[in-house]
């Protein structure tokens, strides 16, 4: 591939530039099931002895957000279209260069009577810090050339339109690129256009991708990490445990300040990482995880016991996952919802919301507020102002794709006192110490870019995002928000 590439040229070694070492890399390639194959090989160049300003500048590249990706299984499910996937073989090595950059010859692969001669290169080769940046603007220019718009608010997402319809809609992640259309013919000379220019291998419809398993259908999408789920059950030797209905306690609250003895941050902190991992498809878990990430500093036997708790809970919904199908109208439509003082070391509140198009939410979040509410209006409206912001930027990406949403974006909230204060000043001496930023929720009301709407507490689907709930309740939730058993559809 490198030679086929023409990604360096074998030149004289330059007397006073730096000539950087490469090494051979050996890893095992994954199958989709998560098992092990064989060993592939890769020559790497040395990046860590790059200097900034010298061989390398720019190095972030941007890859597509997990809201972005549920989005459009959210709405390729509307539409009735069909997702594929492309991969791109040996990706950062089609990436051109701006600096000049010189690599030792590999070892094992000198040429006779040319050894002491260094390659030059033209493009990225894996390694170099500038690799990913090189690549994400070479697929960008290449997909902007075939008629592609880039959106604004999300750069790794790209749309063809003609005579005002969207035709086709790729995202692009790192060297994975999803493809969903509305015309089959351009999907398919797509695809022959990406053949033509890079070495791709076309992976059909996505059945595997980031660690989510994919099924699509006539009934619309489902979601799911089964096999993640199994693989952590069998990291931490779970598989035996007893299942349980939800995966957090009523009524527990866990504190940095406890007496209970230490237990071992590496493995806590593992354990935390493939939970939130796992959180890609399971929001019903997404509160919970959120809450013990907040220990890694200091974790202990209680937050250890509330960690297994979780894994109790998904031994017992392992085919569990999201389920995306037509619903009746393509609407936005959000919920936001907070408690007070929750967190018993600080007594920060959390904030957290949810997003639908309609059937499942694909956008959710959990965090804790990075202030003390001194009320729960507060609390609630400190939680309001990032539902605002998440809904402003999901409309402009809605917004790219011809999606428009007609009118003010309805976000319900379950406090009064919030809805009140988003539509007019009257509250000056409850709310005169509010940070200017927390505002946007107003301006926006009186823009009609948003419309706060009061809804009760049994009809706010964010509240399992902010407290832990009895089993009804919480079961109840889970089945609203659109995560089922796949072996049952029909509970969704």
């Amino acid at each position: 591939m490198i030679e086929k590439n023409q990604t360096w040229e074998l030149v004289p070694r330059p007397d006073k530039r730096k000539v950087i070492g490469v090494k051979w890399v050996y890893r095992a390639k994954q199958n989709t099931d998560g098992s092990l194959n064989k060993l592939k090989s890769r020559l790497v160049v040395k990046g860590f002895s790059q200097k900034y300003g010298l061989d390398y500048m720019e190095t972030f590249a941007l890859v597509a957000r997990l809201d972005t990706i549920r989005l459009l299984v959210a709405i390729a499910a509307q539409m009735g279209w069909k997702i594929h996937q492309l991969d791109v073989k040996l990706a950062f090595l089609n990436g051109f260069l701006e600096e000049e950059i010189y690599v030792e010859q590999p070892e094992g692969f000198k040429v006779p009577h040319k050894e002491d001669m260094v390659y030059r290169l033209k493009k990225a080769l894996y390694g170099l810090k500038q690799a990913p940046r090189a690549w994400y603007s070479r697929i960008d220019s290449y997909l902007i050339g075939l008629g592609f718009e880039r959106s604004l608010s999300e750069p790794t997402l790209y749309v063809k339109k003609e005579n005002g319809k969207t035709q086709l809609i790729v995202s692009v992640y790192v060297d994975d690129l999803l493809v969903t259309e509305g015309d089959q013919a351009m999907l398919a000379n797509f695809k022959t256009k990406m053949h033509q220019m890079f070495e791709m291998s076309d992976l059909g419809r996505m059945t595997y991708f980031l660690g989510m398993e994919v099924t699509q259908s006539q009934a619309g999408f489902f979601l799911s990490q089964r096999n993640f789920a199994m693989r952590i059950l069998n990291k931490f030797s779970m598989q035996n445990y007893k299942e349980i209905s939800t995966p957090f306690s009523v009524g527990e609250r866990l504190t940095s300040q406890s007496n209970s003895e230490k237990v071992c941050e590496t493995t806590y902190r593992s354990l935390i990482g493939c939970l939130l991992y796992l959180t890609a498809t399971r929001p019903d878990i997404m509160f919970v995880v959120s809450l013990l990430s907040r220990f890694m500093h200091c974790c202990n036997e209680d937050h250890f016991r509330a960690a297994k708790r979780v894994l109790r809970y998904i031994k017992g919904t392992l085919s569990y996952g999201m389920q995306f199908y037509k619903a009746k109208r393509l609407r936005l439509v959000g919920y936001t919802d907070s408690d007070w003082a929750g967190s018993k070391d600080d007594m920060k509140s959390t904030s957290g919301y949810v997003f639908t198009l309609g059937s499942a939410i694909f956008c959710w979040s959990s965090k804790k507020q990075n202030m003390v509410a001194q009320s729960i209006a507060e609390a609630e409206y400190v939680a309001a102002a990032g539902v605002v912001n998440q809904a402003i930027w999901l409309r402009k990406i809605l917004t790219d794709l011809n999606l428009y949403q007609e009118g003010a974006i309805e976000i319900y909230c379950d406090n009064q006192s919030t809805v009140a204060i988003s539509k007019n000043p009257v509250f000056h001496g409850r709310t005169k110490h509010f940070s200017i930023k927390l505002h946007v929720v107003r301006e926006m009301e009186q823009a009609h870019e948003v419309k706060l709407i009061h809804c009760s507490s049994e009809e706010q689907l964010a509240d399992f995002l902010t407290k832990t709930l009895g089993v009804t309740r919480f079961l109840h939730l889970r089945t609203q928000m659109g995560v089922c058993n796949m072996r049952a559809k029909e509970e969704c």
